[in-house]
């Protein structure tokens, strides 16, 4: 019985200390999620899918405003001399998908980052204090991503 008892807590007491994946939160695409401290605004999958060379991207994302108020997101693309501003004003209680659902995404122009790299983002939005996040520059190579391609 023992023995019994030690084979079942031997073989099923993985999980006592290892965490569970799922109460794990993650972007599960090629973006990346904006963490809360941005503002009211919720930004999902933000990933930018550039031409060849990098010289210029559309910015593509989710973008969601819970609240009972138009909000204007702002983001800077870049650091030092060369950052790149958008701005982007969401109605209260909209969504609204940059790149998909027959809205356009924004365009990157003087994006000067190549496919495959990550580009620095300032993410803030309402009275959010603004957060920095690592924006990956994709390419138009993959089927679906080629039509977000400028």
């Amino acid at each position: 019985m023992a023995i019994g008892a030690a084979l079942v807590v031997g073989t099923t007491g993985c999980s006592m200390i290892s965490p569970q994946a799922t109460t794990i939160g993650y972007a599960a695409a090629e973006g990346v999620n904006v963490p809360d401290e941005s503002g009211p605004l919720e930004v999902r999958n933000a990933q930018i899918v550039a031409n060849e060379d990098g010289s210029e991207g559309n910015f593509v994302a989710a973008v969601i405003n819970r609240t009972d108020e138009s909000h204007t997101l702002t983001i800077e693309l870049g650091e030092g001399s060369s950052v790149i501003p958008l701005t982007l004003r969401v109605p209260a209680g909209a969504t609204i998908s940059l790149g998909a659902d027959g809205e356009e995404p924004l365009l990157v122009e003087g994006l000067d980052t190549p496919p495959g790299a990550d580009i620095v983002g300032f993410f803030q939005s309402g009275d959010g204090t603004g957060v920095l996040v690592s924006v990956p520059v994709l390419d138009g190579a993959l089927d679906y991503l080629a039509p977000l391609a400028p």
